[in-house]
């Protein structure tokens, strides 16, 4: 049971759940397919900084480090999600 209290588990199925909820906005109808594309690369940003900061080990780094990782990554998403929405 303690394995399941570690933080790296609880991001693995976060990561689990984020996977899911992709999967789920590309084969339902719901919404539309520029809405679900969107949606799935905020999710696919949200699980590219967990496995940044938990698996690369980045949340132990110094702030500015953490911060240079924050921010290539809020850059490449705008960028993409611009891009695509043009």
């Amino acid at each position: 049971m303690e394995l399941v209290r570690k933080p790296v588990s609880i991001v693995w199925a976060a990561l689990m759940l984020a996977t899911c909820a992709s999967t789920w906005l590309l084969s339902n109808n719901a919404v539309t397919p520029k809405v679900a594309t969107v949606a799935m690369m905020l999710i696919a940003a949200v699980k590219v900084r967990l496995v940044i900061r938990y698996f690369m080990e980045v949340r132990l780094a110094p702030l500015a480090l953490r911060l240079i990782c924050d921010g290539w990554l809020l850059a490449v998403t705008a960028l993409i999600v611009t891009v695509y929405l043009m």
